[in-house]
């Protein structure tokens, strides 16, 4: 194991990231497959580099995360959660940084359950008179 390893763990709607970062040359693995791989949509990669970006860390760090449930917005979300939380273990001064640009505290917005009598959370079926 390497002496410097820091972990957090992050959610966004059903997904929950388990992220590791260490000091490296930038590479990130996420459920073992590159970031290309892994993410399709140029949006998903940009939003988990994003706390890099704001602390000026691009390229210090590798990345490994295992990521389940959800879908791949979600996903993205969860991983940037959990690496916001890492790089305040690696560095406390970054909390200012990234707290101002709202990364800190988890998303709680999520899906309303659907409710019984009713065709989605608050779709009711069409009425008919006759």
């Amino acid at each position: 194991m390497a002496e410097h390893l820091f972990y957090a763990t992050g959610k966004r709607k059903m997904s929950v990231a388990r992220t590791w970062l260490k000091p490296g040359k930038g590479d990130v693995i996420i459920n073992n497959k590159p970031v290309e791989e892994y993410f399709g949509l140029a949006s998903a990669r940009e939003m988990i580099m994003q706390p890099f970006a704001l602390t000026n860390t691009m390229g210090e760090f590798d990345i490994t995360v295992n990521v389940k449930g959800g879908g791949i917005l979600g996903q993205a979300g969860a991983i940037r959660h959990g690496i916001t939380k890492a790089l305040f273990q690696s560095n406390p001064d970054f909390r200012v940084v990234l707290k101002k640009a709202g990364l800190v505290k988890r998303d709680p917005r999520s899906k309303e359950r659907k409710k019984y009598g009713q065709r989605g959370a608050r779709a009711r079926f069409q009425f008919s008179k006759r």
